[in-house]
Protein backbone atom coordinates (compact mmCIF):
# COMPACT_ATOMS: atom_id res chain seq x y z
CA UNK A 1 0.00 0.00 0.00
CA UNK A 2 1.62 3.54 -1.13
CA UNK A 3 1.00 5.91 1.83
CA UNK A 4 0.36 9.65 0.53
CA UNK A 5 0.57 13.04 2.58
CA UNK A 6 -1.64 15.84 1.19
CA UNK A 7 -0.10 18.98 1.60
CA UNK A 8 -2.23 22.13 0.21
CA UNK A 9 -3.92 25.16 1.84
CA UNK A 10 -7.43 24.93 -0.04
CA UNK A 11 -9.60 21.97 1.54
CA UNK A 12 -11.15 21.18 -1.62
CA UNK A 13 -8.00 20.71 -3.42
CA UNK A 14 -6.89 17.94 -1.12
CA UNK A 15 -10.74 16.66 -0.81
CA UNK A 16 -10.39 15.65 -4.71
CA UNK A 17 -7.37 14.52 -4.31
CA UNK A 18 -8.27 12.63 -1.67
CA UNK A 19 -11.20 10.99 -2.75
CA UNK A 20 -9.38 10.13 -6.29
CA UNK A 21 -6.48 8.79 -4.55
CA UNK A 22 -8.63 6.54 -1.67
CA UNK A 23 -10.38 4.94 -4.47
CA UNK A 24 -7.37 3.19 -5.60
CA UNK A 25 -7.06 -0.67 -4.49
CA UNK A 26 -3.07 -0.05 -3.79
CA UNK A 27 -2.72 3.70 -2.52
CA UNK A 28 -3.98 5.57 1.02
CA UNK A 29 -4.29 8.76 2.02
CA UNK A 30 -2.53 9.26 5.61
CA UNK A 31 -2.64 12.33 6.08
CA UNK A 32 -3.46 16.00 4.97
CA UNK A 33 -1.47 19.39 5.95
CA UNK A 34 -2.28 22.92 5.26
CA UNK A 35 0.99 24.43 5.23
CA UNK A 36 4.81 23.46 5.16
CA UNK A 37 4.79 23.38 8.86
CA UNK A 38 2.33 21.02 9.44
CA UNK A 39 3.94 18.73 5.90
CA UNK A 40 6.74 18.74 7.87
CA UNK A 41 5.46 17.47 10.85
CA UNK A 42 3.19 14.92 9.51
CA UNK A 43 6.18 14.20 7.24
CA UNK A 44 7.53 12.94 10.10
CA UNK A 45 4.98 11.59 12.13
CA UNK A 46 3.41 9.42 8.99
CA UNK A 47 6.62 8.26 7.16
CA UNK A 48 4.38 8.46 4.07
CA UNK A 49 6.04 7.32 0.60
CA UNK A 50 4.75 10.28 -1.45
CA UNK A 51 3.71 13.73 -0.65
CA UNK A 52 1.67 15.56 -2.82
CA UNK A 53 3.18 19.23 -2.02
CA UNK A 54 1.37 22.41 -3.28
CA UNK A 55 4.68 24.69 -3.90
CA UNK A 56 2.63 28.23 -2.78
CA UNK A 57 1.17 27.89 0.82
CA UNK A 58 1.17 30.58 3.89
CA UNK A 59 3.73 30.25 6.35
CA UNK A 60 6.56 28.19 5.49
CA UNK A 61 5.86 27.20 1.88
CA UNK A 62 6.25 24.01 0.15
CA UNK A 63 9.58 25.03 -1.33
CA UNK A 64 11.32 25.61 2.18
CA UNK A 65 9.14 22.01 4.00
CA UNK A 66 10.37 20.23 0.75
CA UNK A 67 14.02 21.46 1.66
CA UNK A 68 13.53 20.70 5.73
CA UNK A 69 12.02 16.71 4.98
CA UNK A 70 14.79 16.01 1.84
CA UNK A 71 17.28 17.24 4.57
CA UNK A 72 16.23 15.03 7.09
CA UNK A 73 17.95 11.43 7.21
CA UNK A 74 15.14 9.65 8.98
CA UNK A 75 12.97 10.68 5.67
CA UNK A 76 15.23 9.31 3.23
CA UNK A 77 12.81 7.50 1.38
CA UNK A 78 9.82 9.66 1.47
CA UNK A 79 9.54 11.24 -2.04
CA UNK A 80 8.06 14.92 -2.53
CA UNK A 81 6.00 15.54 -5.51
CA UNK A 82 5.68 19.30 -5.96
CA UNK A 83 2.02 20.65 -7.08
CA UNK A 84 2.30 24.09 -9.04
CA UNK A 85 -0.49 26.04 -10.83
CA UNK A 86 1.84 26.55 -14.07
CA UNK A 87 4.49 24.23 -15.44
CA UNK A 88 7.30 26.79 -16.17
CA UNK A 89 7.21 28.23 -12.12
CA UNK A 90 10.22 30.17 -11.24
CA UNK A 91 10.07 28.04 -7.75
CA UNK A 92 10.22 24.28 -9.37
CA UNK A 93 13.84 24.23 -9.63
CA UNK A 94 14.93 25.18 -6.82
CA UNK A 95 12.23 22.37 -5.64
CA UNK A 96 14.15 19.58 -7.56
CA UNK A 97 17.57 21.15 -6.79
CA UNK A 98 16.32 21.00 -3.21
CA UNK A 99 15.20 17.74 -2.92
CA UNK A 100 12.02 16.92 -4.95
CA UNK A 101 11.18 14.13 -7.02
CA UNK A 102 9.58 15.85 -9.88
CA UNK A 103 6.43 18.34 -10.24
CA UNK A 104 2.86 18.20 -11.44
CA UNK A 105 0.60 20.89 -12.50
CA UNK A 106 -2.46 20.85 -10.20
CA UNK A 107 -5.14 20.45 -13.85
CA UNK A 108 -3.31 17.07 -14.39
CA UNK A 109 -5.62 14.47 -15.52
CA UNK A 110 -6.86 12.13 -12.47
CA UNK A 111 -5.04 8.97 -14.68
CA UNK A 112 -2.01 10.86 -14.25
CA UNK A 113 -1.75 11.46 -10.92
CA UNK A 114 -2.36 8.46 -10.11
CA UNK A 115 0.62 7.05 -12.30
CA UNK A 116 2.65 9.95 -10.97
CA UNK A 117 1.89 8.55 -6.95
CA UNK A 118 2.65 5.67 -8.18
CA UNK A 119 6.00 6.08 -10.19
CA UNK A 120 7.36 8.36 -7.82
CA UNK A 121 6.77 5.34 -5.05
CA UNK A 122 8.62 3.16 -7.70
CA UNK A 123 11.65 5.25 -7.52
CA UNK A 124 11.43 7.28 -10.44
CA UNK A 125 11.02 10.95 -11.37
CA UNK A 126 8.62 12.85 -12.50
CA UNK A 127 10.39 14.80 -15.59
CA UNK A 128 9.20 13.79 -19.14
CA UNK A 129 11.80 15.06 -21.95
CA UNK A 130 9.50 17.87 -23.21
CA UNK A 131 8.81 20.33 -19.57
CA UNK A 132 12.77 18.79 -18.87
CA UNK A 133 13.60 20.24 -21.18
CA UNK A 134 11.28 23.95 -21.09
CA UNK A 135 12.18 23.84 -17.04
CA UNK A 136 15.60 23.61 -16.85
CA UNK A 137 16.38 25.88 -20.46
CA UNK A 138 13.81 28.36 -18.99
CA UNK A 139 16.10 28.25 -15.61
CA UNK A 140 19.31 27.32 -15.72
CA UNK A 141 19.94 29.62 -19.09
CA UNK A 142 19.39 32.94 -16.69
CA UNK A 143 22.31 31.31 -14.21
CA UNK A 144 26.39 32.12 -14.43
CA UNK A 145 28.38 30.04 -16.36
CA UNK A 146 28.66 27.18 -14.17
CA UNK A 147 32.17 26.18 -12.97
CA UNK A 148 33.38 22.09 -13.63
CA UNK A 149 32.79 20.02 -10.41
CA UNK A 150 35.27 18.02 -8.90
CA UNK A 151 32.47 15.74 -8.38
CA UNK A 152 32.70 14.77 -12.16
CA UNK A 153 35.99 13.09 -11.25
CA UNK A 154 34.01 10.11 -9.43
CA UNK A 155 32.36 9.30 -12.51
CA UNK A 156 33.69 7.31 -15.63
CA UNK A 157 33.25 8.58 -18.88
CA UNK A 158 30.37 6.44 -19.68
CA UNK A 159 28.36 7.55 -16.41
CA UNK A 160 29.21 11.11 -17.48
CA UNK A 161 27.40 10.37 -20.92
CA UNK A 162 24.75 8.44 -19.29
CA UNK A 163 24.15 11.73 -16.77
CA UNK A 164 24.38 13.88 -19.74
CA UNK A 165 21.19 12.14 -21.73
CA UNK A 166 19.47 11.94 -18.11
CA UNK A 167 19.97 15.91 -18.40
CA UNK A 168 18.59 15.71 -21.45
CA UNK A 169 15.16 13.82 -19.98
CA UNK A 170 15.83 10.41 -21.19
CA UNK A 171 14.05 7.85 -20.07
CA UNK A 172 16.56 4.34 -19.29
CA UNK A 173 15.12 2.82 -22.62
CA UNK A 174 15.92 5.61 -24.93
CA UNK A 175 19.38 6.08 -23.44
CA UNK A 176 19.87 2.25 -23.85
CA UNK A 177 19.00 3.31 -27.24
CA UNK A 178 21.09 5.94 -27.78
CA UNK A 179 24.38 4.54 -26.42
CA UNK A 180 23.21 0.41 -28.34
CA UNK A 181 23.14 -1.21 -24.40
CA UNK A 182 19.96 -2.61 -22.88
CA UNK A 183 17.53 -1.19 -20.62
CA UNK A 184 19.32 -3.28 -17.90
CA UNK A 185 22.13 -2.29 -18.36
CA UNK A 186 21.36 1.60 -18.92
CA UNK A 187 19.57 0.98 -15.82
CA UNK A 188 22.58 0.20 -14.02
CA UNK A 189 25.03 3.18 -15.11
CA UNK A 190 21.87 5.41 -13.92
CA UNK A 191 22.23 3.85 -10.32
CA UNK A 192 25.81 3.93 -10.05
CA UNK A 193 25.83 7.70 -10.95
CA UNK A 194 22.97 8.64 -8.70
CA UNK A 195 24.74 6.02 -5.68
CA UNK A 196 28.50 8.46 -6.54
CA UNK A 197 27.02 11.80 -6.36
CA UNK A 198 25.04 10.90 -3.49
CA UNK A 199 21.45 12.03 -5.36
CA UNK A 200 18.12 11.30 -3.66
CA UNK A 201 16.64 10.02 -7.38
CA UNK A 202 16.42 11.12 -11.07
CA UNK A 203 15.61 14.62 -10.54
CA UNK A 204 18.67 15.17 -9.22
CA UNK A 205 20.99 13.72 -11.47
CA UNK A 206 18.68 15.77 -14.00
CA UNK A 207 19.71 19.09 -11.76
CA UNK A 208 23.67 18.44 -11.41
CA UNK A 209 24.31 17.62 -14.64
CA UNK A 210 23.31 21.15 -15.60
CA UNK A 211 24.90 23.26 -12.37
CA UNK A 212 28.31 21.13 -12.93
CA UNK A 213 27.94 22.65 -16.57
CA UNK A 214 28.18 18.70 -18.05
CA UNK A 215 24.65 20.11 -19.66
CA UNK A 216 23.92 23.45 -21.02
CA UNK A 217 20.78 24.58 -22.01
CA UNK A 218 21.85 25.80 -25.22
CA UNK A 219 22.45 22.55 -26.33
CA UNK A 220 19.45 21.64 -26.04
CA UNK A 221 16.80 21.09 -29.26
Amino acid sequence: MIKVLLADDQVLVRAGFRALLDAQDDIEVAGEASDGEEAVAQARRLRPDVILMDIRMPGLDGLAATRRIASDERLGDVKIVILTTFELDEYVFEALRGGASGFLVKDTEPVELIHAVRAVAAGDALLSPGVTRRLIAEFAARAKEPAPSPRLNALTDREREVMALVGEGLSNEEIAARLVVSPATAKTHVSRTMVKLGARDRAQLVVFAYESGLVKPGWLP
